[in-house]
């Protein structure tokens, strides 16, 4: 079956689906025939995506359970029952773990871990009474590697993989497919002004490519590229000291890599904090 009949039809929810890898992915699903939903904090730009590209548009703060709940029941007033739910809204700070404002931490774990799992609750019961459905995170290649930089970015995606594990063994015979999504760097504005290391920038394209050959073919752990898991897979076979050569070989340090300057707008939008940590407004 091509991957554009296993799509067409299905409604499928997308969190921070505004910009970046989330609009990549609803433009790409459309394209497929998919029933497309997005969601997002800021909602004017959700809607002019939603304009753009033909799907629908709601307010969702992942963060908060009844925000979601409210989310995925317009969803399904609307379109028809969620056959997929793609858990992509996320945010990072970037720099030395002693520097990193607390409130910048909260932020990480509050929308990139408590909302997947949110995601998760919500959506999980109505798909594990129909015997069908798919539940998808895009987390990042910082799940499986060390990312000096991004400490608490990678503590998050760390959980989301975690947490996914798990829940893919509750789920086990139920119907309900599970995916977890590890890009490397990818050119959106999160990751402004950080480093690649040995893997090349990716576009938002190349994720929403895997994504929605993960929606076609179903498969649990999906790193994009391919090579990456297999890679990180044979170095933590090595000794500790090869390991810790081969990785910082392969993966961008970015303390020393990051340009401050290019990331202080989108820090002081997703944060309200600056680069010192300082409340604003």
């Amino acid at each position: 079956m091509s991957r554009s009949r296993a799509v067409t039809g299905k409604v499928i929810a997308i969190t921070g689906g505004a910009r970046g890898i989330g609009r990549a992915i609803a433009e790409r699903l459309t394209t497929a025939g998919a029933r497309v939903a997005i969601g997002d904090r800021d909602l004017e730009a959700a809607q002019e995506t939603a304009a753009e590209l033909g799907v629908r548009a709601y307010s969702l703060d992942v963060a908060d359970r009844d925000s979601f709940d409210d989310f995925l029941g317009a969803v399904r007033s609307e379109l028809g029952p969620v056959d997929v739910l793609i858990n992509n809204a996320g945010i990072m700070w970037v720099g030395s773990f002693e520097e990193e404002p607390d409130s910048a931490a909260r932020a990480q774990l509050e929308v990139n871990l408590l909302g997947v799992i949110n995601g998760v609750k919500a959506a999980a019961p109505a798909m594990r009474g129909a015997g069908r459905g798919h539940l998808i995170a895009v987390a990042s290649a910082a799940s499986i590697l060390p990312v000096p930089g991004e400490a608490t970015y990678a503590a998050t995606k760390a959980g989301v993989l975690g947490y996914f594990r798990a829940v893919r063994a509750e789920l086990r015979g139920e119907g309900v497919d599970t995916s977890v999504i590890m890009p490397a760097v990818v050119d959106t504005v999160l990751a402004a002004g950080t480093g690649t290391g040995s893997v090349r920038l990716l576009r938002p394209d190349d994720v929403a490519a895997a994504v929605v050959d993960a929606v076609a073919r179903p498969r649990f752990e999906v790193t994009v590229p391919g090579f990456i898991g297999s890679a990180t897979r044979w170095v933590s076979l090595l000794p500790q000291r090869f390991k810790d050569r081969a990785f910082a070989a392969m993966v961008p340090d970015q303390v020393e890599q990051v340009r401050e300057d290019a990331r202080a707008g989108y820090e002081t939008a997703a944060f309200m904090t600056s680069r010192a940590g300082r409340k604003e407004g």
